[in-house]
């Protein structure tokens, strides 16, 4: 499985995060399945936009300038979990998770080698109050290839599962598979936050939805701070 994530910062550690946002699709199969093994984050994979012949004779560096950091633990909501599926939306206002990782060489945090993490906004802002949303991954499926990264910028709307779950962003795109679990931003006085992550879309491929963040994911990311930051 192709997704994508976001290097975000650990409050409980300035400046040394290894903490990783993505989709809890990313990590575990939902309610008819179990944890994904072997989940590795490649951060600003082929960030030159090489086409796939060039990578065929591109350097490591290159491809990944980096290095690949390999996550040690997982986290995601007991919403996913319980109830989460492959495909109907079943789970998906609750589709979010927070990668631990470790590089396969050196002692830098995550934060510290690629300069950069963003904060994660938990205050899940109305749709009405967002004048503009971005999302950011890497699509593999067709007519995409997972080889380079694509982003869709657009006002959001109101998406809505059930009245008994909290309604989602969605946004028009046409990216599609692999691009699940990259970050959604908005900017704030100047400063961008994650605000969500892709979570579904259509067969058409004309929209995506993310799930709002509010305090169930800030608990979980808080427990993942707590538990496994600093390491």
């Amino acid at each position: 499985m192709v997704c994508s994530g976001t290097v975000i910062k650990d409050v409980n550690h300035p400046g040394k995060s290894n903490l990783v946002w993505t989709a809890g699709h990313c990590v575990h199969a939902g309610g008819s399945g179990g944890w994904y093994r072997n989940i590795a984050f490649v951060p600003s994979y082929n960030d030159l936009g090489k086409s796939e012949s060039e990578l065929a004779g591109a350097t490591t560096t290159e491809i990944a300038p980096y290095g690949t950091w390999w996550a040690d633990w997982a986290s995601t909501s007991n919403q996913w979990i319980q109830g989460g599926s492959e495909s109907g939306g079943d789970g998906a206002a609750h589709d979010y998770a927070v990668l631990h990782v470790k590089p396969e060489q050196g002692t830098k945090s995550l934060e510290e080698t690629v300069g950069n993490a963003l904060e994660v906004d938990f205050s899940a802002p109305s749709a009405t109050e967002v004048g503009s949303m971005g999302a950011w991954g890497y699509p593999a499926a067709p007519p995409y290839n997972g080889l380079k990264m694509f982003k869709c910028i657009d006002r959001p709307g109101r998406f809505s599962l059930s009245p008994s779950l909290p309604t989602m962003y969605r946004i028009g795109c046409t990216m599609t598979g692999g691009s699940s679990g990259g970050g959604w931003f908005r900017v704030v006085d100047g400063e961008t936050k994650l605000v969500s992550n892709t979570s579904i879309g259509p067969l058409d491929h004309t929209w995506l939805a993310g799930p709002q963040l509010g305090p169930d994911a800030e608990a979980l990311y808080q427990n993942m701070s707590k538990t496994y930051g600093g390491q």
